[in-house]
């Protein structure tokens, strides 16, 4: 992307992670409170719910960037920030950040049956590199107080998510506080236990709505939302549109 005349851009609570490389030119972010200037060479790694702004400098600058969302990103981004990684860091090795954003550029413009899988693949490698250039020995975060790894109720929120789940039910099997379970799955995974397990069940509607012919009221069901009509509601506040037309779309 190439800034034709100097300009902010402004965001906050979005479900997306940032990642930017600043190819040419120089420009500015402020992401929690602090400011950075940024020029060639300079990557950026944002959790876009955290309100950030960034601007272009006199010499307009050329990103290559990419928006990017899953289940496990609040997890994985808690640990890059925990390795040392920054909100802006000085790439290395900026041409391979540049060759996998193209390679990214090129699967999301493909009709590849499999492009969905490959643009997985490179996302991973995106993050995999992300991880190495995080590690900072000096500047790791030191967690205080230990507090229980909350992974064995997440699996099984993954492979459970089309039954009924409330949060008393995961408080009764794991043996848990409930507030403990909702702050603390909150701050290892990046977002409430409902809201997980809302996107789950979404997530799978979008693939059975793409390759299959279940009507969405069958859909709606196993997705562990038995009532069609609050499913359709919450699929159209998630995605935009209504189930029927997300289909339509595909």
């Amino acid at each position: 992307m190439q800034a034709r005349q100097p300009h902010d851009s402004a965001r906050k609570d979005l479900s997306s992670y940032l990642f930017f490389l600043v190819e040419h030119g120089s420009g500015a972010l402020e992401y929690e409170g602090v400011h950075r200037g940024l020029k060639t060479g300079d990557c950026a790694f944002l959790d876009c719910r955290r309100p950030y702004l960034h601007r272009t400098g006199e010499n307009l600058w050329h990103l290559r960037w990419v928006h990017f969302f899953g289940p496990n990103m609040g997890a994985i981004y808690k640990k890059y920030e925990e390795r040392g990684g920054q909100p802006v860091f000085r790439a290395r090795q900026p041409e391979r950040f540049s060759r996998l954003l193209q390679e990214l550029y090129q699967l999301a413009g493909s009709d590849d049956y499999v492009r969905d899988m490959q643009i997985y693949g490179k996302l991973v490698e995106l993050l995999t590199l992300l991880m190495e250039e995080s590690w900072h020995p000096g500047t790791v975060r030191v967690t205080h107080g230990k507090k229980q790894n909350l992974q064995e109720i997440k699996e099984y929120l993954d492979t459970h998510f089309a039954e009924k789940i409330t949060l008393d039910d995961l408080s009764a099997k794991f043996y848990i506080n409930k507030f403990y379970l909702t702050r603390v799955f909150k701050e290892q995974f990046g977002q409430p236990v409902t809201n997980y397990l809302v996107q789950l069940r979404i997530t799978q509607a979008k693939r059975m709505l793409r390759f299959t012919d279940r009507s969405i009221e069958a859909i709606a069901q196993d997705c562990g939302l038995n009532d069609a009509n609050y499913f359709s509601r919450l699929f159209k506040k998630v995605e935009g549109v209504p189930p029927g037309e997300y289909r339509r779309q595909w």
